[in-house]
């Protein structure tokens, strides 16, 4: 395949450099310069890219090497964000030691773009692959899900249609950045739409005031007055992830609440979907693909070392294509291996490894990756 996404590809994050989470903690205690520090950075993702792309994958990110968070570093540069507070993790898995939790956002004024967030990173990563750079962003649905009405000020918006305006506005300044400095690959980072398909997290939207079966298709909308009217060779892949802070998960459930609405009313040209495991249902809801929409399966863990056996993979592949076309699948973990600076529960070895098993797959069901 010549254009994204590939048959092997990835989420995006990876486990963190000791010399990167090292410095990273250095900086924030003032011991040595954003400077130096980005240039441990830049270091780090060179050597990383050059891995990257030993292993066969052609989608090549920084790892996001240069972020604590994979939502909140993008979004609290956004002038009206505010982070505070932190979030419910699943109480069946393990927080951090030190009880931990994941900051929130809330809007306290007039949303605007006002820097460019992803530009510079993206020309550094640019300068140092010879495959296709991707960027991952998180979808601007991030604002609005967790707190709702609530956590957005209501003398800043007192019409929601103004908010969504607005936070469009922002969105799509970046992107047009990013396209102007050579991007033509990118993913939006959305855990709601997924979170949709959790009866309690549905249950808890209504207790915000907010309709769950209403919610996706104003998502829907708030995507595509981003992303509609892109040039024709920017590819824009959005991402469903259940959670992934430290191995954890923070809901679960198929996607049939949402698959009439996601594959047909939001206007990206692919979607990485978590499979790993049961919480995800079966393959059904794939059967709502359109013929001119890619799926990439995650079906290797991200989450766990336990590697997963070639012919099972091949064997879940050809299940999914019972549901659409194995020509539109492809194949990838079923999230980043660190979406915080903390990581996933697994060493750097298992998370080349779990890499590699991925092009391995791709080169046996497809023949190329």
């Amino acid at each position: 395949m010549k254009t994204p996404p590939f048959r092997a590809d990835h989420v995006g994050s990876l486990l963190r450099t000791p010399e990167v989470k090292e410095n990273r903690l250095k900086w924030k205690k003032g011991e040595i310069t954003a400077d130096e520090l980005r240039a441990i950075e830049d270091a780090a993702i060179a050597e990383t890219v050059k891995k990257l792309e030993s292993t066969g994958m052609r989608s090549i990110t920084d790892g996001e090497f240069r972020r604590d968070y994979f939502h909140l570093d993008f979004l609290k540069e956004l002038a009206g964000v505010s982070v505070t507070g932190g979030i419910e993790a699943n109480p069946n898995a393990k927080v951090a030691e030190d009880g931990f939790k994941p900051p929130v956002l809330s809007v306290t004024g007039k949303l605007k773009h006002v820097k460019d967030i992803q530009v510079a990173d993206f020309n550094f990563l640019k300068s140092v692959t010879t495959q296709t750079p991707k960027v991952s962003i998180p979808s601007p649905t991030m604002i609005h899900f967790r707190g709702g009405r609530k956590s957005i000020d209501i003398e800043s918006y007192p019409d929601m249609d103004e908010f969504f305006h607005d936070l469009s506005a922002a969105y799509r300044e970046e992107i047009d950045h990013l396209y102007q400095a050579g991007l033509r690959y990118l993913q939006l980072d959305d855990t709601n739409l997924a979170y949709l398909c959790d009866p309690k997290m549905r249950a808890a939207a209504i207790e915000r005031g907010e309709d769950p079966n209403l919610l996706p298709k104003t998502y829907a909308a708030l995507i595509n007055s981003v992303i509609d009217g892109r040039p024709d060779d920017l590819t824009v892949g959005i991402h469903l992830c259940r959670g992934n802070y430290r191995s954890t998960w923070f809901a679960e459930g198929g996607y049939e609440p949402v698959a009439e609405v996601l594959f047909n009313e939001i206007n990206v040209d692919a979607y990485f979907l978590e499979y790993d495991d049961e919480r995800s249902g079966d393959f059904a809801p794939l059967r709502f693909v359109p013929k001119d929409k890619m799926v990439v399966l995650g079906i290797i863990s991200s989450k766990v070392r336990e590697m997963e056996d070639i012919d099972d993979l091949c064997k879940r592949i050809d299940e999914a294509a019972h549901y659409m076309p194995l020509d539109n699948l492809c194949v990838s973990p079923q999230c980043g291996f660190s979406s915080t600076h903390h990581g996933n529960d697994l060493t750097y070895d298992d998370q080349w490894r779990k890499i590699e098993l991925v092009v391995n797959t791709a080169r046996k069901v497809w023949g190329t990756a």
